[in-house]
């Protein structure tokens, strides 16, 4: 039997998204992303909790967010885990990141954050 490593989040972009190419010239997208709740604690009080998310998106989807996104807009993602490691001062380093496979434009902040029919586009 398979496993199953998928991710779904709805959040805003933290920073403009980061364009690269592989020497191969697959085009790579990088980004950060907040995903935001509330919640009550034990004496009542909301209290805010947000996590930050490292995002990862390859060849068509990399070169949509490239054209569309921008800091302060609101998505939906879909994806999966990936952890990956590297070496610093003789110590391994690990962190996991979000390798997008879907996305859905859900509110730009260049229009102020509202919903709109045509930015509800799948990809």
């Amino acid at each position: 039997m398979k496993g199953l490593n998928k991710v779904q989040l709805i959040g805003n972009l933290g920073k403009d998204p980061e364009i690269r190419y592989t020497p191969e010239g697959k085009q790579v997208a990088k980004f950060s992303m907040a995903a935001n709740r509330t919640f009550k604690n034990k004496e009542g009080e909301s209290i805010d909790d947000t996590q930050w998310f490292n995002i990862e998106a390859w060849s068509g989807l990399a070169k949509v967010i490239e054209e569309h996104l921008t800091q302060g807009d609101r998505i939906y993602i879909e994806g999966r885990l990936k952890t990956e490691s590297y070496e610093k001062d003789g110590e391994t380093k690990y962190f996991t990141k979000v390798v997008a496979q879907n996305m859905i434009m859900l509110g730009s902040s260049r229009n102020g954050g509202a919903d709109s029919d045509e930015d509800d586009i799948p990809f």
